[in-house]
Formats: structure tokens, C-alpha cells, sequence
């Protein structure tokens, strides 16, 4: 089979396919690729056995990352906790993934790396990477059972304490709600020994993704102690990213802007609520999306190298660097997160 390469946000058969196939995700769609194309300069490629004069029948949709600090690869796609090879049958996933492999193979890139929901049949020699996992919550049954469904201490009961502190609510995504939400991620990732995302991600994000993007904040006398940001694709909203004020911690800001969220979808009729990721050894994140009755599934991304590294080693530098990060002030890890993040997608 002939395999082809498309430019998915020029060629418009990329967003007619998207919109027709079951499996595609907020992160295949144009929005998504135009802001990480906008803010990191990520070049979007789709692999496809579609000749030029039909429509797309099957994609792989990858994004071309070229750093002088992190080599040549190719990522499908980055910041994406995952993003399905959409495919017609096992001859044209083998078709293509064999054809990635051949220009890792020649040299032309450090690796390729995809993050499919399911198993994907491919050719020999991927390596997959440690088991996370995936949450999804049914938004279907009725808000009663939902929320019954959920833990009693660790959701019902904080927000209801929420309720009673009186937190003021406000939903959008205009500068004053992006800004709040920035102060507390910049908070969370300090805790986290981690330099924030660039704020410039975000606006384009904002910008891209129009109405489809949707921050929540929670505000206690005026100050903000919780936010989180969703994305919406069709039928389902993408929890993507959440923070908050460890000083407010007990007031339950977060549970109660993901329940506002889930009232919200359902009135919108949307069906599911993707929870994102979790690493497997990371047991807090996996029993607060758990404590929600979210179900979980594993995730195992593929990559092919010409050169592997251990997970012990990449953990060690894990390790130094978040040691580094802890030590920076607040205005050297803004600026670190604006270098760092346009290399490591």
C-alpha cells in the first residue's frame, strides 16, 4: 500500500474525516493542532493510504517536533494524554506505522512515539511505555445517581461544604477568568516541582478552541482558590487541566467546579467526561478520578527508536530536574516553562 502525507489544517478532507469517525478526540481536531502549531512551532502531519483525489478513509496524525535540546522526533501528538490511530483495518495501521518506522530508521528522526486508546496492530519493534491509565465517566444516568455513585467523604461531602462557604462561581473564557486560572497553575506546579505551561499555550488554546474551551473558577471573598479547564469535542468534555490554592484546600473548590461541570455537560447533552490520565504510580490522582466513579482503562503508548533509554535511567533525570525546579524562583520557573515546554511535547 502507497502511503501518503497530508497537511491536516490546509487539506480539508482532515477535519471533514474527524468529524465523521467515532474514535477521533479533541485532540486530532484542528483547534488543537493549530494552537500547539501557534504557541511551539510543531509542524502537524497526517499518514494516510487515502490518495490525494478521495476522501480519507484512515489518518495518523502526528506532530513534527525539531529541537536543538531534545532531537528530531515525531509525536502523535504532544500534549495529548492520547489520540487514536483512526484506521480502516490492520493492513493500512501495519501500512503506515511501517512506513514511521522506516524514516525513524533512516535517520530523519529520534523516535515516533503514538498514544492510542486500544491496541493497535503495527510492525515489529515498538517498545511500550509503563502502564497509565485512562478515566472516563458515563454522563449519562440522571444527576441523582451520578452523584450517588460518587465517594461520600471525598466528593459529596466537600461540596457541600463548598456550598455552605458560599463560593462564587463564574464559567467562560475571557482574560480575566485565564488569568486566574494562571495564578493558581503557577501554585500547583510549584508544589509539584514543575515549571507552568506558557500562558501564550493557553491563549492560543482560548483562541483556537473558541466556546469549546471553558474555565472554571471558584473564588472565596473575591479570591480565587480553584479552577480547572475543560475542552469539548462532540459529545464529550476533556478535563484537561485543573489547579487550586492549597491554603483553601478544605473548602472543596475543586469538587465543586467538577460537579458544576458535570451539570453543565449533561444540560449541554454531552455524554462523557474524559477524566485524562493518570500514571500508575501515581495512587492520589487514581483515587480522586476513582472517587468520582469514573471507569478506568490502561493506556500503553508505542515508540520506535534507533536508540532506547531505560525507564530507570529517565527517571534518575526525572528526579535531578524536579530538584532543580524546586530551587527556582517563581519568575525563573515562568520563564523556564516558556523555553522548556517548546522541547519536550
Amino acid at each position: 500500500m502507497t502511503v501518503y502525507t497530508i497537511d491536516p489544517i490546509r487539506d480539508t478532507r482532515w477535519a471533514e474525516f474527524i468529524d465523521r469517525h467515532d474514535s477521533a478526540s479533541v485532540f486530532h481536531s484542528l483547534p488543537w493542532l493549530e494552537a500547539i502549531q501557534r504557541t511551539y512551532g510543531y509542524t502537524p502531519v497526517v499518514y494516510t493510504t487515502s490518495p490525494p483525489s478521495s476522501p480519507l478513509s484512515n489518518g495518523i496524525v502526528v506532530c513534527q517536533v525539531r529541537s536543538w535540546l531534545t532531537g528530531r522526533r515525531m509525536v502523535s501528538v504532544p500534549f495529548a494524554d492520547h489520540c487514536e490511530p483512526l484506521l480502516d483495518g490492520p493492513s493500512a495501521a501495519v501500512a503506515i506505522t511501517e512506513e514511521l518506522k522506516k524514516e525513524v530508521d533512516a535517520g530523519k528522526w529520534k523516535y515516533i512515539e503514538l498514544r492510542p486508546r486500544m491496541e493497535v496492530p503495527t510492525v515489529d519493534g515498538a517498545v511500550k511505555s509503563p502502564d497509565c491509565y485512562l478515566h472516563m465517566l458515563d454522563l449519562r444516568p440522571a444527576p441523582d445517581e451520578l452523584l450517588r455513585r460518587t465517594h461520600k467523604t471525598g466528593v459529596q461531602h466537600s461540596i457541600k461544604r463548598a456550598e455552605r462557604e458560599g463560593l462564587a462561581y463564574e464559567c467562560g473564557n475571557s482574560e480575566f477568568l485565564l488569568d486566574a486560572f494562571y495564578r493558581l497553575l503557577i501554585k500547583t506546579r510549584r508544589r509539584h516541582q514543575l515549571p507552568p505551561q506558557p500562558i501564550q499555550w493557553f491563549r492560543s488554546l482560548a483562541a483556537c478552541m473558541g466556546e469549546r474551551l471553558q474555565i472554571r473558577v471558584a473564588f472565596k471573598d473575591g479570591k480565587e482558590i480553584a479552577s480547572i479547564l475543560t475542552l469539548r469535542h462532540k459529545d464529550v468534555v476533556v478535563y484537561k487541566y485543573g489547579c487550586s490554592d492549597k491554603t483553601f484546600s478544605n473548602l472543596g473548590g475543586t469538587p465543586f467546579l467538577l460537579w458544576k461541570t458535570i451539570m453543565e455537560a449533561k444540560a449541554a447533552g454531552v455524554s462523557c467526561l474524559d477524566f485524562g490520565r493518570s500514571d500508575a504510580d501515581n495512587i492520589g490522582l487514581i483515587v480522586f478520578k476513582d472517587r468520582w466513579g469514573a471507569k478506568s482503562s490502561k493506556l500503553t503508548y508505542l515508540r520506535w527508536s534507533r536508540k532506547q533509554v531505560s525507564d530507570a535511567a529517565g527517571r534518575r533525570q526525572s528526579g535531578v530536574i524536579k530538584m532543580l525546579f524546586a530551587l527556582m524562583p517563581d519568575a525563573v520557573l515562568q520563564a523556564t516553562g516558556r523555553i522548556l515546554y517548546r522541547h519536550v511535547g
